[in-house]
């Protein structure tokens, strides 16, 4: 895996390219100078553990034959700001499900997307308390 950044303009506006092709920008918070011209760094581990959890979440829910019209995922967080550097104290990630979908099923999948299959929530759930919560819209 493999990311190149390039500085765009500004101060901390910067560019990620990944392998494929894709591109996204990042910047700093306008406190210390960023120009609201991308993502925080922060924000883009948000994005990750979303992107990562929904996928699983979709993979797992496909092989139970659930289904699952669509998944909407909001997320909030808060850091440990009197720490330096102020890292993750609370995650909440919330699910919204779309579907015919049975409720043992869905709370399986979270289980699993959680506990096993997850990456960037095993890896964020080291520092940071991470809970999950769903709803099923038939």
């Amino acid at each position: 895996m493999n990311i190149n950044l390039i500085r765009k303009s500004g101060k901390f506006n910067f560019e990620a390219e990944n392998e494929s092709g894709f591109t996204v920008e990042l910047d700093a918070k306008a406190a210390i100078g960023g120009e609201g011209k991308g993502f925080r760094p922060m924000e883009m581990l948000l994005i990750g553990l979303g992107g990562c959890s929904g996928i699983d979440m979709v993979n797992v829910l496909t092989k139970q034959k659930e289904p699952l019209d669509d998944v909407k995922i909001a997320i909030n967080a808060t850091r440990k700001e009197e720490e330096m550097p102020p890292i993750f104290d609370v995650i909440n990630i919330h699910f919204d499900l779309f579907g015919d979908l049975s409720v043992p099923k869905v709370e399986r999948a979270l289980q699993m997307t959680f506990d096993k299959y997850c990456s960037v929530s095993n890896i964020l759930g080291r520092s940071a308390t991470i809970n999950f919560t769903y709803k099923i819209n038939k």
